[in-house]
């Protein structure tokens, strides 16, 4: 399998070791970035990268590729999946896949044009043995109607502090926090639903990541932890005097289309961080939390624990087990048509719940989102 990479950062290049693995011919014959930040990985794990194009166009049109692996900076996958599609590539693209409602427009045209099965994306949380034992249990009927979800992701000081000083601090290129970082979870909380939201309400802004709170020892700069995880493209060394203009806290509630809620929180100062869920239905309720490796269901009549189990931290996974799953199922759908359990529509959907949250928490108003499902069908070219 012939593959080539454009947007060579820490992600791609560990997901280059991961795909690798999983298939023993996924041959890496070149990529596109002008300062490729992921290289040294590649090379610290024995993972080939190929040759250096200076654009995507001779990346596709020399390399004879099975598959196109974007890993751009947000702002640029439009144009880089486009690019691709025209060109009759299948695509795997790194979330978000893009950054605006007028991008989400843009590309959905080019699905309805070019058919949703030719562009994969990274939502790899859908594969995560605890969402897959979630959606199993609901489908067994352990929940039942799903009344309503609590869910949060938040991460600790040294991964926060990245976010403030690497590219994703700026609306411009990353779309938001929200965006960015959490449209994994509301991707899966949309598959539980089942259904689309409908109204959206959120707050948030910036607390934790201002002067007033830059730690002091003795009177000298304690940041050795701020500094801990290497920041990329446009990187800067300023943390509590960041630059960039997304939150550090946020929290949302939405009502779906089935009259059921969830509520959302997100903070990115959280030392002992978690992320977590609690999934109540009518007939049970499912708790567990991705990052402390467990899972619960209980029946609502009886109060009997009918799940409750643990999960093993993987060696190779940055996802709780699930980047391997994935690389295996995409490999799988490639090669032999295997289904997947998520879809870019899916994404794009999270992609418009978490910018209808930050305009809801922009303008302090609930955002209907009955006008932006209009568009989105008819970008599709669905029939209305």
């Amino acid at each position: 399998m012939r593959v080539g990479i454009i947007g060579l950062g820490y992600r791609l290049a560990y997901l280059a070791r991961v795909f690798s693995a999983a298939k023993s011919d996924f041959n890496i014959v070149g990529y596109v970035d002008p300062a490729p930040a992921g290289l040294p990985y590649a090379a610290e794990h024995g993972v080939a990268v190929g040759k250096q194009y200076d654009s995507l166009e001779a990346l596709i049109d020399e390399g004879n590729l099975d598959l196109l692996m974007v890993g751009s900076p947000n702002h640029l996958h439009l144009e880089h999946i486009r690019i691709g599609l025209e060109r009759g590539m299948k695509i795997f693209a790194e979330k978000p896949v893009v950054t605006s409602i007028e991008d989400t427009m843009a590309i959905a045209e080019l699905i309805g044009q070019y058919g949703s099965d030719n562009v994969m994306v990274g939502l790899v949380l859908r594969y995560a043995p605890l969402y897959v034992d979630l959606r199993k249990a609901q489908a067994e009927g352990k929940l039942g109607d799903i009344a309503s979800i609590e869910a949060s992701e938040t991460i600790p000081p040294y991964h926060g502090a990245f976010f403030m000083r690497d590219w994703r601090r700026y609306g411009k290129y990353s779309g938001s926090f929200m965006l960015e970082k959490c449209c994994h979870d509301l991707d899966l909380y949309n598959g539980v639903m089942g259904c689309r939201p409908r109204y959206v309400a959120s707050f948030g802004g910036r607390r934790s990541f201002v002067p007033a709170n830059a730690p002091q020892v003795s009177g000298i700069n304690d940041m050795e932890v701020y500094h801990r995880k290497p920041s990329g493209w446009m990187g800067s060394d300023k943390v509590f005097d960041s630059d960039g203009d997304i939150i550090d806290f946020q929290t949302a509630l939405i009502q779906y289309e089935n009259g059921a809620a969830m509520t959302f929180h997100t903070n990115l100062n959280t030392p002992d961080d978690y992320r977590r869920f609690a999934v109540i239905g009518a007939k049970g309720m499912a708790e567990g939390d991705f990052v402390r490796n467990y899972f619960k269901v209980t029946d609502s009549r009886t109060s009997d624990r009918l799940e409750d189990k643990t999960y093993e931290a993987s060696s190779l996974s940055a996802h709780y087990g699930a980047d391997e799953q994935m690389a295996e199922d995409i490999l799988k759908h490639l090669v032999e048509g295997a289904p997947l359990p998520v879809s870019v529509v899916d994404a794009l959907e999270a992609g418009l719940l978490a910018l209808s949250m930050d305009e809801a928490m922009r303008n302090k108003s609930v955002v209907d989102m009955t006008p932006i499902w209009q568009r989105f069908d008819a970008a599709l070219g669905r029939a209305s």
